[in-house]
């Protein structure tokens, strides 16, 4: 990876956008909803952070946290570590 955030900031790869609903009904582009989960692609160089998450870990963060970046053709957020709410297990 060639993006590498810096201090407490992390570079997540948010998961895909649901297309049906747990009954199969279809959702339409204009009842999505961005999705609040992601993975952990880049850590900063903030040794406290370092210690609370690696590269692949799955993480929970604010609907309206981050900010949004493109790169070669994929999207990802870089987040502050305030926005990350939770780490799954």
């Amino acid at each position: 990876m060639k993006i590498q955030p810096l201090d407490d900031r992390v570079l997540v790869e948010p998961a895909a956008e649901s297309q049906t609903t747990a009954s199969g009904i279809i959702i339409p582009d204009t009842a999505k909803e961005k999705p609040r989960r992601g993975t952990v692609i880049a850590v900063g160089n903030d040794e406290e952070l370092k210690k609370l998450l690696k590269k692949g870990d799955e993480i929970l963060y604010g609907k309206y946290a981050g900010d949004e970046i493109s790169y070669d053709g994929k999207d990802y957020l870089i987040l502050s570590q305030g926005d990350i709410l939770a780490k799954l297990k």
